[in-house]
């Protein structure tokens, strides 16, 4: 059975913004409930930066998971405390983000660019 969560991730162009405080755009996505109702994405940009605002708006849309680069440990105690899911310190793509979030494969910390194969350390 799907279990029904809304996940925030903040934005910079194509790819998880490096810094929640900095934050001017981002993603609400929907997962898919148990009444069937399918997945919905919607962007949200913001008037201006302003963590204060971000974590009001994280509540008020009732958001299950914030996916983010860098967090002040204050704004990561509370949304925390307000049982908000925070998964810091990623880095790269934010579909890849929502992908392995929704499989259940997203730590804090998770570099999610490609890597180049290295052939020597020349």
């Amino acid at each position: 059975m799907t279990i029904s969560q809304k996940i925030l991730i903040t934005l910079y162009n194509n790819d998880v913004a490096p810094r929640f405080d900095l934050t001017t755009e981002v993603l609400i996505s929907s997962s898919p409930g148990r009444d069937g109702s399918v997945d919905e994405n919607k962007t949200i940009v913001l008037a201006h930066e302003s963590t204060e605002d971000l974590c009001q708006l994280i509540l008020s849309e009732e958001v299950d998971v914030v996916i983010c680069g860098g967090i002040e440990e204050t704004f990561f105690e509370y949304l925390s405390w307000k049982r908000v899911k925070v998964l810091d310190s990623v880095a790269g793509p934010w579909e890849r983000a929502l992908d392995r979030v929704r499989a259940g494969r997203l730590e804090a910390g998770a570099i999610l660019f490609d890597r180049k194969e290295r052939k020597s350390h020349v």
